[in-house]
């Protein structure tokens, strides 16, 4: 049996947290278990209540607002501690479609890869703002510089891990974690897929993103990121490559 943990981490999302629990699949196919983790970073509303009423297996208060980084890292805490083999986080907000999570884990199951993202861009966007578009193609864009790989939507709200990348994924900062935590999987080694899913922009309640606030926040910790040292828990193809052409 193969447990598959989805994690939400919340902030003050009573409107929305149960619509996008109730439509999280719980039968995934034979030998899949299904659990879902709600990371409550110190709502001041009814959120922890809504998710433990929409059915949440689990539902684990930070002490105070600590930021989506470190929700994101206590979801993969969780996760691993509650012996996933699987991971999956979607944002709690109901911009990203829960009925999607069967095609986001399908290339992990397959052994295909080690880390999903949710691409927009890839499939399609309803209702995003233009000033929201140009800052995802900025980050996205600098992250493909970086990485020397092309990615379509790194900004996404819609990830998943393998067990071994669960256990691996450092998140740099607690203020966000969409770019340390791509760069940082990817330059350990870990095989990352994009996979085509449906967007549409928030109706209810606010977003926590302030223009100012994330432009000084993510682009120092990016920096950091990317002079950090990692040790690569994956060997890229032309290294088992080349590994195998030695031994033989």
């Amino acid at each position: 049996m193969k447990k598959i943990v989805v994690f939400l981490p919340a902030y003050n999302e009573e409107d929305t947290v149960g619509e996008v629990i109730r439509e999280v699949p719980r039968h995934l196919g034979e030998g899949l278990e299904v659990q879902v983790i709600v990371i409550d970073d110190g709502s001041s509303d009814q959120t922890v209540a809504v998710a433990k009423e929409a059915g949440a297996d689990v539902v684990y208060s930070l002490p105070n607002n600590q930021g989506l980084g470190a929700a994101v890292r206590q979801g993969l805490k969780l996760s691993y501690e509650h012996d996933a083999s699987i991971a999956v986080m979607i944002d709690a907000d109901h911009e990203y479609p829960a009925k999607q999570i069967p095609e986001l884990i399908q290339p992990i199951l397959d052994g295909t890869a080690d880390y999903t993202m949710g691409s927009r861009f890839k499939g399609t966007i309803q209702g995003m703002r233009l000033h929201r578009r140009y800052g995802n193609y900025f980050f996205t864009l600098l992250q493909s510089i970086l990485l020397r790989r092309w990615i379509w939507d790194g900004q996404s709200g819609m990830r998943a891990f393998s067990r071994s990348a669960i256990k691996n994924a450092h998140i740099i900062h607690d203020y966000n974690y969409a770019q340390v935590l791509t760069l940082n999987l990817i330059r350990q080694g870990y095989r990352m897929i994009e996979v085509p899913i449906d967007y549409k922009v928030r109706t209810k309640g606010q977003s926590f993103i302030k223009f100012k606030a994330y432009m000084s926040s993510v682009l120092p910790a990016i920096i950091k990121e990317m002079r950090r040292p990692v040790n690569r828990k994956r060997k890229s193809p032309v290294a088992l490559m080349n590994s195998k052409r030695k031994t033989s």
